[in-house]
Order: structure tokens, then C-alpha cells, then sequence
């Protein structure tokens, strides 16, 4: 059945459309139609209606465009499941990742609370849990381990400076200086989503992954403070039961209906251990320490801390944006619904602002844990809220348990977490097979962030990957295409094999748009390309035309000189014609055969007619004598007469040759001579058809060197046309008066094979030469 679909043929019969009757048949709008003017625009975003504003506080608040239609039959048990697994996910990741912040665990379990019931409210996707993540919480630890060293909060005894830190003097400014940071990178967020700034996380997603593994090493700097003893076995033993349980619970997945919380287990284990075997006053371990009980009052940020940490909050915002929209639209994708780029932007931003006034530090989505959220079965952001309440209970009641938690046990956590993060090596080999540039950009976002700072790093490696976008559109791949026979599809003749080059056509596109940067290029290579060099060719045109003008004045020159000797005949003639003249019957008669028409007439126009023919004539030169005999002298008529005849007076190994006896006919001769015909160079190229149809936009440096293809071929007697042009490059060209009575919309069309067709009906061609199939598609077009 597939067989017999594919190798059905249909006939099609249709006109060929340049873009003027293009926009005869489709009836396009006019631009006033389809972009109203600022005035307008202006009115229109003032005016204020009741669907109008539900609309604004529906799309600024998401969650009241699903909540009232949330099923709790349908969503509420999924919900509950996935909420509760991600909740115990979220005590210790929160705990562990606040020792990556060099913060206190508490304000890791305030930073998983907060942000993730603001999100609920504000947020577009159903399924990322907003919370701590590996990656700004070192970039967080990073901005207060160098405003908040522990060398600036050592305890002075009198005039000696002890070895001890003031621990809670340190942690409480830490905690100012990221909350700061936090505020800040959230009102950062707030701003670009507000100017529709979203789309910013296309270009940054994917270069800013590999800073992950970069700061992995910072962290575990970090986190090796904090381990005296508890480096050794217990560490090992930790490490070694965590790896083990994650590998069986990966293999389980499929048959759990939720997985084992394995990292909640740990530190259930090793809080026992602690506490019973007082770990912390006998072995010296470094413990958790004391959790508050119930929540932190709301408490105004620093703002004197902005101006310090301002680069590092727009670096935070960037990145935690990167990270919620690049998950949040792979489970759009996923499961079907659309996520606001903008208001994702918007929503993490309130998040983070608001939360840093309860002392949380900044947050994104997790990967691991939005991924639990979506295998559990999550259908909403209720399951956030679940979480969140989790959260809070054991903040409220359970926080005090935990006191005797070994830091070590979170360390291991963190680690071992990151195992899958360092799987991201192996894309190095996916990357050296798929593209060579995203490989360099990997590697060099790699090591930027690894010598550099995290700023510096993130800077270096932004701009790297800006540039090699830069680099791909001013070096695009260009190509001659050719028609598949049978179709109506054109391919690049040098990478397919039965793409055909048209008879007489060159058919040219560039896989970039045409813009300032590479507008010169493209340029040159349509002349590598048609295998034209206008320059040279034109050059030598203009050689020969002045030549030729030299040639012109010399034979007006010569003209000018003939006609004074005419004259000086004409008066040498009237003198003549004023003696007797005695003709000889058998000489007149000989006269009369010389001839041309035949005819003889008397007097002055009988001589001038003589002379212009080249007659022979007779004067006597003695006297008559009285017998009737005297002497006679046989002269030749007009001997400077001639005329131009043929000037074959060309130099240089030219062919023209110019065959006129007028000035007027020389002019025209001269008129008509091309390059061609002066013996330079020969092409069969007759057409050259620009394919646009990659170009979404167009400049004026682009609309000029266009403009300069049309005039510089139309030299050489090669014609251009345009194909493919989307509806605002069209427009671009009419703004830019591209269009004039030498250029005009009938040069432009609709699609590659339209404008062939046309070349070959305008050249008089009466079919595809050796492409008869293509024809038939086309029988509208009579070739």
C-alpha cells in the first residue's frame, strides 16, 4: 500500500506567480492593515475593557485560570503522591544545598518553602519543583565566602587575634548578603519578563550547562571545609550506601509507584548514629547544630549590599532562568501545554524577591527533583504546594531533630547527586560526532569557568557562544541548486545526485540570512559560484568602449577631412566644367558603359555624377588648329571619393569590425556592441535566479548589494531574479526603494521554480532541455 501511495504521480496545471500577481491572487493586506500605526497602538493598550482586564489578571496570575477548573477526582490523588515525594526530597536537599551557600540547613529548609508556594501562583508549568539547586547555591556560597571570609570574623582577646571565627556573627551577615543577592537577581527577573526579555533563555540554555560542572569542583571545595573525621570511612561508607540505593532505585522505577527516599533514610540514619553515639562531643564531627522552631519574621534586605553583588545577581537571574525554562518546556512538550517564556521569567523573579525578604537564597527548578515530581504523576502545581507543606511541618515540628545531623552526611548527599551531573563528559563524544562548534563551546565554557571567577567565566563563555553565532551567519554554506527531475524540487547540485542544473539558469541561495556582516561575502560568492567576475568583465567592457570612442572620433576625424577634400573637388570640378569640354564619341561611349544606373545628365550634375562613379573624361590641352586637330589628356574622375568602406583599424586582437558610411550608422554599430562579441570571454549563463527563501530579515547594506547585483549583470546581459522572499523581506525592500523602473516586482516570485519557468519562457526557450518530466507538471506555462 505505502509502494502504491508513493508512486502515484499527479499533473499539475498552474500559473506562474511573481510576486506582483502573488499579490493580485492572494489579495495581500497592505502594511496600515496588518501593522497599525503607534497612535493606534497606543489607544488600544490604554483602553480599558472587562475582558481586557481579565485577561491581564489571568495572564498575570496563571493559577486562576486552572484552579477553578481543577478536578479533584481527576488530578487530586496524583498530586498528593508526587507532592509528598518531592516534600521529603526537599528537607534534605534544602539542608545539604544551604551548606553549598554557606549558610546555616535552616535557610535551606526557609528557601524550599517560600519560593515554591509563590511559584504556584505565578508560575506556567505543571510540573518543575522550584526550590534549591546545585548550581546557584555555589554561586550563591561563592558571593558570600568573598564579602563574608572568615578572616574578617575572627574573635579578638584583648590585643591578640585568636584562630577561633565567630561563627554567628559570620553566618548572620552570609545570610544578609545572600538574601541581597537573592532580592535583587529576583527584581532582575521581575524587570526582564516585564519588557517580554524571555526569550533570552533560547541562546542561554544550552552554553551555560556546561558552567555546571565547573562550579561542581568550587563546591566540593566548599563542602571539604566543613569535614574533619568525617572525610575518612564513615564518609566512604555514607557514599558507598547512597550510590547503591540510587542505582536500585533507578532500577525499580518502573515497578515503584513512587521511589524509595533514600536520601530522607540517610539522614534519618545518621541522625541516630549521631545523636547515640555523640559523634560531635566525642569524635568532633561537625554537626548540623540548633534549628529554630516556626518561621523567620519578614525582614528587609541590605540595600547597601546591591551595588557589591549586582553582577553576580544578573548573573544568578540568568542562570536560574536558563535552567526553569529549558526544563519547563521539555515537560510542555511532553504533556501538551504551552509555557510563558515571559511570565516564567515573572514568576521566578516574584519568587526569589519575595523570598529573600524571609531570608531564602536564590532558587530555580531541579532537575532531579521536577523529574520525581513528573514520574510520580503530577498533573498540577498543586503537588508544589503539597511539598511546601511537608516543608513547613518540619520546620514547625521536626526541625530540632535533626540538630545532631552530621554535615557530612549532607556533603555526601551533594555529591552523590552529582554523579549525574558528571555524566554530562560523555557529551563531549556526542558533540564531537553532531557539531564541532557546539564541542568548542562546551569546552570553552568548561575551562572559562573553571580559571576564571564564576563572573568572568560566565562572561567569557556568553561571549564565545554570541560569537560563534556571529561567525556561522557571516560564513554560511552557499550552493548552486539544481531541479530534480520530475519535480518541482530544487537541491544542491554538488551534495545530491540527481539534482540537474537548469540549461542557461544558475540558481543561488545562501543558508543565511543576508545582513551588514556578510552581505560582501555573499557577493563574492555568487561570482565564484556562477564562475563570473563581473569586476574584470566589466572592467575590460568599459576598456573596450573607450577604445571604441577613440575610434569613433578618428573616423569622425577622417570624415571631417574627406569632406574637405570633396569640397576642394567640387571646386576644381566647377573650374573644369567652365572650359569647353569635347567628348570622343568611342570614349563617350565607353563613358556611358562605366556607368552605374545608366543614365547621363548635362551640365554640373552630369560631371559631379562622373566624378562620383570614378568616370573617364578628356580636355583638350592645345588649341584647335584649323584642320580641327588638337591635343587631349585623359584624366581619372574623383580619386579622393571613397568612401569609409570597412575600418579595420581594431587594436588589441579585436573582432568587431564597424562597416558603415555614416556617422549616423557608426553610432548605432557602436551601440550595439556587448561584451561578447569583443572575444574576451564567452558564458552560456543567461539567467541567474537569487533563492532568498532563507531570509528572514534584510538591511540596507543587504538591499544595496542586491541592487548592485541587478545593474552589474545587466552589464553583461545576464538577467536577475528573486524567489522565495517571505512577506516582511518584501516589505523591507519597498521601504528601502529597492523597487524602480529598471528593478520591478515582476523580477520577483514566488518560489525557485516559478522564476525558472519564466527565465526559460523570456529566453525563448521551448522546453527543459533534457528535463521534459519537469514541463509536464507545468503545462499551464507554454514554453
Amino acid at each position: 500500500m505505502d509502494s502504491a501511495c508513493r508512486s502515484v504521480k499527479y499533473r499539475v496545471e498552474r500559473e506562474v506567480l511573481n510576486e506582483q500577481r502573488l499579490k493580485e491572487v492572494t489579495q495581500r493586506k497592505t502594511s496600515s492593515a496588518t501593522h497599525p500605526s503607534l497612535t493606534k497602538q497606543l489607544k488600544d493598550s490604554l483602553r480599558c475593557s472587562v475582558p481586557k482586564l481579565k485577561r491581564s489578571v489571568v495572564s498575570s496570575l496563571p493559577v486562576l485560570n486552572w484552579l477553578p477548573k481543577y478536578s479533584v477526582w481527576d488530578y487530586g490523588m496524583p498530586d498528593i503522591v508526587a507532592g509528598i515525594s518531592v516534600g521529603i526530597m526537599h528537607l534534605p536537599q534544602g539542608m545539604a544545598y544551604a551548606l553549598l551557600a554557606s549558610l546555616p540547613p535552616v535557610f535551606g529548609l526557609y528557601t524550599s518553602f517560600y519560593p515554591a508556594l509563590i511559584y504556584f501562583f505565578f508560575g506556567t508549568s505543571r510540573h518543575i519543583s522550584i526550590g534549591t539547586f546545585t548550581v546557584l547555591s555555589i554561586m550563591v556560597g561563592s558571593i558570600t565566602e568573598r564579602l563574608a571570609p572568615d578572616a574578617d570574623f575572627l574573635i579578638s582577646n584583648g590585643t591578640n587575634i585568636t584562630a577561633e571565627v565567630d561563627i554567628t556573627a559570620r553566618d548572620s551577615y552570609r545570610v544578609q548578603v545572600a538574601a541581597a543577592t537573592t532580592v535583587l537577581a529576583g527584581l532582575i527577573q521581575v524587570v526582564l519578563g516585564l519588557i517580554k526579555f524571555g526569550f533570552v533563555g533560547t541562546y542561554l540554555a544550552e552554553p551555560l550547562w556546561p558552567t555546571v560542572t565547573g562550579l561542581y569542583f568550587e563546591g566540593c571545595l566548599l563542602l571539604a571545609a566543613t569535614h574533619s573525621y568525617s572525610n575518612t570511612d564513615s564518609q566512604c561508607c555514607v557514599h558507598g550506601f547512597l550510590i547503591a540505593a540510587k542505582e536500585l532505585n533507578s532500577f525499580l522505577s518502573p515497578k515503584l509507584p513512587v521511589p524509595i527516599p533514600v536520601e530522607l533514610i540517610t539522614i534519618v540514619t545518621g541522625t541516630l548514629i549521631s545523636n547515640h553515639g555523640q559523634l560531635n562531643s566525642n569524635y568532633s564531627v561537625s554537626v548540623v547544630g540548633e534549628i529554630p522552631r516556626g518561621l523567620s519574621p519578614p525582614k528587609l534586605p541590605d540595600v547597601s549590599l546591591f551595588g557589591e553583588v549586582i553582577g553576580d545577581a544578573f548573573a544568578i537571574a540568568v542562570v536560574g532562568y536558563a535552567i526553569c525554562i529549558s526544563l519547563g518546556k521539555t515537560f510542555a512538550l511532553k504533556h501538551g501545554y504551552k509555557v510563558d517564556s515571559n511570565q516564567e521569567l515573572v514568576a521566578l523573579g516574584v519568587s526569589n524577591a519575595a523570598g529573600g525578604f524571609f531570608q531564602c537564597f536564590s532558587v530555580c527548578s531541579s532537575m532531579s527533583r521536577s523529574l520525581i515530581q513528573e514520574t510520580t504523576g503530577a498533573k498540577t502545581q498543586m503537588a508544589g504546594v503539597v511539598s511546601s507543606l511537608i516543608v513547613l511541618v518540619a520546620i514547625l515540628k521536626l526541625g530540632p531533630l535533626f540538630q545532631e545531623l552530621p554535615k557530612a552526611v549532607l556533603g555526601s548527599i551533594v555529591l552523590v547527586n552529582l554523579k549525574g551531573m558528571f555524566k554530562q563528559y560523555s557529551d563531549i563524544v556526542t558533540l564531537w560526532r553532531s557539531s564541532k562548534i557546539d564541542l568548542a563551546v562546551w569546552l570553552v565554557t568548561w575551562m572559562s569557568t573553571l580559571l576564571l571567577n564564576l563572573d568572568l567565566g560566565l562572561a567569557a563563555s556568553l561571549t564565545f557562544a554570541v560569537l560563534t553565532v556571529i561567525f556561522r551567519t557571516q560564513l554560511p554554506t552557499y550552493s548552486i541548486l539544481g531541479n530534480i527531475p520530475g519535480t518541482e524540487l530544487y537541491m544542491d547540485v554538488e551534495t545530491h545526485r540527481e539534482a540537474r542544473e537548469i540549461p542557461g539558469v544558475t540558481v543561488f541561495r545562501s543558508s543565511a540570512t543576508i545582513y551588514f556582516a556578510n552581505a560582501e561575502l555573499y557577493l563574492e560568492a555568487l561570482k565564484d559560484k556562477s564562475g563570473l567576475d563581473i569586476s574584470k568583465m566589466i572592467l575590460y567592457k568599459r576598456r573596450q568602449e573607450a577604445k571604441q570612442k577613440r575610434r569613433e572620433r578618428r573616423a569622425e576625424r577622417r570624415a571631417k577631412r574627406q569632406a574637405k577634400r570633396e569640397k576642394q573637388g567640387q571646386m576644381t570640378a566647377k573650374q573644369l566644367s567652365e572650359l569647353p569640354v569635347f567628348t570622343v564619341e568611342e570614349e563617350a561611349n565607353d563613358w556611358m558603359d562605366t556607368c552605374i544606373d545608366g543614365n547621363v545628365t548635362n551640365g554640373k550634375d552630369q560631371c559631379w555624377t562622373e566624378r562620383e562613379n570614378g568616370t573617364v573624361f578628356v580636355v583638350p590641352t592645345t588649341a584647335r588648329t584649323p584642320d580641327g586637330d588638337c591635343r587631349w589628356e585623359y584624366l581619372k574622375g574623383a580619386p579622393d571619393c571613397t568612401s569609409l568602406g570597412s575600418i579595420s583599424e581594431l587594436q588589441d586582437g579585436d573582432t568587431t569590425t564597424l562597416g558603415s558610411s555614416s556617422e549616423e550608422t557608426l553610432s548605432h554599430d557602436l551601440e550595439r556592441v556587448s561584451l561578447g562579441s569583443l572575444g574576451k570571454w564567452t558564458w552560456d549563463i543567461h539567467s541567474i535566479i537569487l533563492d532568498l527563501s532563507t531570509a528572514n530579515f534584510i538591511d540596507t547594506v543587504a538591499i544595496k548589494t542586491i541592487k548592485n547585483i541587478f545593474q552589474d549583470f545587466s552589464e553583461i546581459d545576464v538577467d536577475i531574479y528573486m524567489a522565495g522572499c517571505q512577506a516582511s523581506v518584501v516589505e523591507q525592500l519597498e521601504l528601502g526603494d529597492f523597487f524602480s523602473e529598471s528593478i520591478t516586482k515582476r523580477q520577483l516570485f514566488a518560489s525557485v521554480h516559478d522564476a525558472v519557468l519564466y527565465c526559460l519562457n523570456h529566453r525563448g526557450a521551448t522546453s527543459f532541455p533534457r528535463y521534459e518530466p519537469l514541463v509536464d507538471m507545468n503545462t499551464s506555462t507554454k514554453l
